[in-house]
């Protein structure tokens, strides 16, 4: 027999060695299995450092000495675990299978408990190319469009986005649905506007109101989409019962509260030598608002926000700011019978 030297053993410290399986082969046992592959063998306590390697085949005592194991060739022994991999699959593929035909039977006595919604109640979506693709997919086969769109957002300027809402928007209608709009009364005689709605032929409708909610969208009373977002850049897909219901029904009220703006716009008549456009800064003026929160409430800059308060001051005759609520109240052009 050949004589035991120390030539042989291998370089790593004894160390506790954790199971695992043969398709992420630890670091001791990688290296001791190069080891044996380079020098052609190990001596046999190189086991008690990577059992793995004896128990998924990769080194085998030789036959004319068992203090020493040899390596089995990589190809033979990947070739080897694959099929016993491949055995393990079909045996779970039978055991999944009688699992079926266990089940069967008793999805057949009720199937109440198997209605369970494939679509998620609420879904958030990011980036508008892909907010777009959802709508297009929702409204496919679409016949009821109500939306609500704060300052213009539905009007964007001509674009890729201009154009698939219009191409949407027009597909529903082809379709004999019905499509309705609320904007902000600042939108009445944006050119952008009336040029959108030119375009579409077929039953829509849009009104105005001094203050809209945020961006709204209820496709066939089942499906709604608001804003996740300030920016609008991520969108929720809202698709429960109750709350697409609770939109649509807030929709219709303020609908029955807007003014009609297409086909057939209503001008808004004065009270007093106030505007419409007046009595709506008023009634925030009343309230205690700044000019900006009022400007950004009606839709319209500072700027002309001001212009606005200052002619109602005028009118009114107020010299000043606290004088000018007083006035508005005493004048009674807040009055809904006035």
């Amino acid at each position: 027999m050949t004589a035991k030297t120390h030539s042989h053993e291998p370089a790593q410290s004894r160390r506790p060695h954790a199971d695992h399986g043969p398709e992420e082969l630890c670091a001791t046992g990688t290296e001791l299995y190069a080891q044996a592959l380079r020098e052609g063998r190990l001596p046999a306590r190189a086991f008690e450092q990577a059992p793995c390697l004896t128990d998924f085949g990769l080194l085998r005592p030789t036959l004319d000495d068992l203090d020493w194991l040899e390596p089995v060739a990589p190809a033979v022994a990947l070739h080897r675990m694959l099929r016993s991999s491949e055995d393990r699959i079909a045996d779970e593929r039978r055991r999944a299978q009688r699992m079926a035909e266990t089940f069967e039977p008793l999805m057949q006595v009720s199937g109440r408990y198997d209605a369970a919604p494939t679509t998620p109640l609420i879904t958030l979506h990011n980036r508008k190319e892909r907010i777009g693709r959802i709508l297009d997919e929702v409204m496919a086969d679409a016949t009821e469009i109500l939306a609500i769109q704060p300052h213009g957002s539905y009007i964007p300027d001509r674009g890729k986005y201009h154009d698939a809402a219009l191409r949407r928007d027009q597909a529903v209608l082809d379709r004999g649905g019905r499509i309705r709009a609320l904007y902000q009364h600042t939108l009445r005689h944006a050119p952008r506007v009336a040029a959108r709605y030119e375009q579409l032929h077929g039953d829509v409708e849009a009104r105005t109101l001094d203050e809209v909610t945020e961006r709204l969208i209820v496709i066939d009373r089942t499906a709604a989409f608001i804003p996740a977002n300030a920016d609008r850049s991520h969108a929720l897909e809202i698709r429960h019962p109750a709350l697409v219901s609770y939109f649509a029904t807030t929709f219709d009220r303020l609908w029955h509260l807007a003014t009609p703006m297409y086909p057939d716009a209503v001008r808004q008549p004065a009270r007093d030598g106030v505007t419409a456009r007046q009595r709506a800064i008023a009634a925030l003026l009343v309230e205690g608002h700044t000019d900006a929160v009022i400007a950004d409430r009606l839709g319209m800059n500072v700027r002309t926000a001001r212009v606005h308060i200052a002619k109602l001051a005028a009118t009114l005759g107020s010299e000043s700011r606290a004088q000018l609520g007083y006035l508005i109240g005493r004048s009674g052009i807040l009055d809904r019978e006035h």
